[in-house]
């Protein structure tokens, strides 16, 4: 197997939990109700926009991850076992609790790091 061929099924990993992520997205917006999922969205706007001022380069990082070989495969398999043990530990929970769990916890992890 060349260096190419490695890279190359690297890339498809990478597109494969491009889709997995965008499928999951889907599901998670077609079981939600519009108004529900606009009150959703502005709670998570607002935690992302705090995220970035200790972030300021996670969209351009999340995209290298996506063109370096296996780097998103990686990275989305270890946020996949995360959010299975999220909702092993929640049952009740949604996609929204989990979202708004690791964006303040991000949050509070670089305000501990600042101090």
């Amino acid at each position: 197997m060349s260096y190419l061929d490695i890279c190359i099924m690297g890339w498809n990993l990478n597109a494969l939990m491009f889709v997995i992520n965008f499928l999951i997205a889907i599901r998670v917006i077609s079981t939600q109700d519009r108004s529900k999922l606009q009150e959703e969205s502005l709670v998570l706007k607002e935690l992302k926009d705090e995220l970035e001022k200790y972030y300021p380069n996670r969209t351009l990082t999340t995209m290298i991850t996506y063109v370096v070989p296996f780097t998103a495969f990686f990275r989305m398999n270890y946020k996949l076992v995360e959010m299975y043990f999220f909702f092993q530990k929640n049952t009740e929970a949604k996609m929204f609790d989990y979202m708004v769990y690791k964006y303040t916890y991000d949050i509070q992890k670089a305000k501990n790091s600042q101090e």
